[in-house]
């Protein structure tokens, strides 16, 4: 019997060069990822700052023009006063609302006191329930919406609700 000589066996993986190249590769890819994504994210956001910079600019209109000062596609804001009253169940609970009406175009006071009279009767038919959680106040603000346009004959585009306050 003869005795034959064993070597161990080399290890088999990637050599520490190639390891540090995949560390660079990839770092650079994450690099690069996060700088297209947040020049993705800059350019979305920049056409909003760009709209609420010409809102704030005023506006002059063109010799002959009929045009009374509002720009087309943009809306009236009407500041409703404040509904507070308390709900349906329980009765001991009250509820503050300031809300703001989006109009597709001046319209006579009248109508903003109408949608306001109606969302406050609205307002006293909720049960805490109905605003408890991220969908109820959804689905509340979608019933103000639709309630405000059914009021107005389609002149209120939007509800905006700029205070909420349970006590």
């Amino acid at each position: 019997m003869s005795a034959i000589e064993q070597t161990p066996a080399q290890k088999s993986g990637p050599s520490l060069v190639v390891q540090v190249g995949i560390l660079l590769l990839m770092t650079a890819a994450a690099i690069g990822m996060g700088w297209l994504s947040g020049g993705y994210l800059y350019g979305e956001a920049k056409p909003v700052e760009q709209a609420a910079a010409e809102q704030a600019k005023p506006h002059t209109a063109k010799e002959g023009s009929t045009d009374t000062g509002a720009t087309e596609g943009a809306g009236t804001l009407v500041q409703l006063p404040a509904i507070t009253s308390n709900l349906a169940a329980p009765d001991s609970m009250w509820v503050r609302l300031e809300l703001s009406l989006v109009l597709d175009a001046p319209q006579p006071p009248d109508l903003a006191e109408r949608v306001h009279q109606d969302l406050l009767a609205f307002v006293r038919t909720l049960r805490i329930h109905q605003v408890q959680g991220a969908s109820a106040l959804r689905h509340l603000k979608t019933d103000l919406d639709e309630r405000a346009a059914i009021r107005s004959d389609g002149h209120v585009k939007e509800v905006l609700i700029r205070t909420l306050l349970f006590e």
